[in-house]
């Protein structure tokens, strides 16, 4: 994080985004959700996904690859699967309009499934499965990306980072949840990289030559390569299919064609699962269900240095409603210029725009 930087409150976070999206054009329903989701990245330093990713909502309304005021429309296709179709809305709105009939779902079938279709998508996953989890319900959710990654043994882009979140429901106390990429790295560990002069690690990235490279700028302009060689590929596999084919939507490459712009916003699909898990039980008890599963909790963390997922992210939960976040002063400086309703500003993508991303290591 630089120096030059500003402090602001999570109210600030939330009434900047709020304002600078309804200044910029953006419908009331769809600036506060995505308010509201910037504000819970930025509570938990995600900062990747947090601020840094306003301006790239306002790009994607700005060329007309996605729109700020489509009411999503929820439909049934069976009695355990749900369809939102967010047309090309983002997709913060098109999940608030889903929880509460899924989880109703999932409650009264024992399992029950999301597909969400045509929506543009730029947050983590955690936010999702995180809220499912609060409801006390198990839950997946997988949505592919725009096409970064190669397959293993390939040298070109096909899959998206392609991540994956996974939450476990706790007894009093935040639910565990983790969201990671298929790729050996996230895209921003690498701008950021790029931004600081350090070299990659080996096995991250191809260069445009299919050669390993540990250079930052290489690998932006080559392709990134799957985490665990061929292991991390079927798992980029799988979600291509799961939140591609499964339920009607785009698969990462078609995505990336789709986005003509070059937004770095791609319109694709997302599925989500969620499982009761009391009525995965016969005869035993939901408080005995979770207890066994905080046995194997105890006993990860009674071993020096692990922990368990999500921990840094609970503990930044409880640190920044006093201390606030900071911003980085380039980020800062764009936020205030869009809140005054700048039509002009030069929006750019990931690959170009550096300076917006100071502090966005996930």
């Amino acid at each position: 994080m630089t120096n030059d930087a500003v402090r602001m409150s999570l109210e600030e976070v939330h009434e900047t985004s709020r304002s600078l999206l309804l200044a910029q054009g953006f419908g009331e329903v769809h600036a506060s959700a995505i308010a509201r989701t910037v504000t819970a990245a930025e509570r938990d330093e995600c900062r990747h996904h947090g601020l840094f990713r306003i301006p790239f909502y306002v790009n994607a309304v700005k060329v007309g690859h996605a729109s700020g005021v489509v009411e999503p429309e929820l439909s049934d296709l069976s009695p355990s699967v749900l369809r939102i179709n967010a047309k090309r809305g983002f997709s913060p709105l098109a999940l608030e309009r889903s929880y509460e009939p899924l989880i109703a779902r999932a409650k009264q079938q024992g399992i029950a499934a999301l597909a969400i279709n045509n929506a543009v998508h730029l947050g983590s996953l955690w936010p999702e499965t995180q809220h499912l989890a609060e409801a006390g319900l198990v839950a997946l959710a997988f949505v592919s990306a725009a096409p970064y990654v190669a397959p293993a043994g390939g040298t070109s882009r096909l899959f998206g980072t392609n991540p994956m979140s996974f939450a476990w429901p706790r007894a009093d106390t935040f639910p565990l949840v983790f969201d990671q990429a298929s790729s050996a790295c996230a895209r921003g560990e690498i701008q950021v990289r790029l931004r600081d002069g350090v070299p990659l690690e080996q096995n991250w990235a191809l260069g445009p030559d299919g050669k390993p490279t540990t250079d930052a700028k290489q690998a932006l302009d080559g392709a990134q390569l799957p985490f665990g060689g061929a292991k991390g590929s079927s798992i980029a596999l799988m979600i291509e299919l799961l939140a591609g084919p499964l339920i009607g939507d785009t698969l990462s490459y078609e995505a990336g064609e789709d986005d003509k712009t070059g937004t770095g916003a791609p319109c694709k699909g997302e599925f989500i699962i969620a499982i009761d898990p009391v009525r995965c039980l016969s005869g035993g008890s939901r408080e005995a269900q979770l207890a066994h599963g905080e046995r194997l909790f105890e006993r990860i963390l009674q071993q020096e240095g692990a922990r368990l997922p999500s921990d840094r992210r609970y503990q930044a939960r409880k640190r920044t409603p006093q201390d606030g976040v900071l911003v980085p002063r380039s980020l800062y400086d764009t936020l205030k210029e869009l809140r005054s309703g700048a039509s002009s500003l030069r929006l750019q993508t990931y690959e170009a725009d550096h300076n917006l991303l100071e502090g966005a290591a996930r």
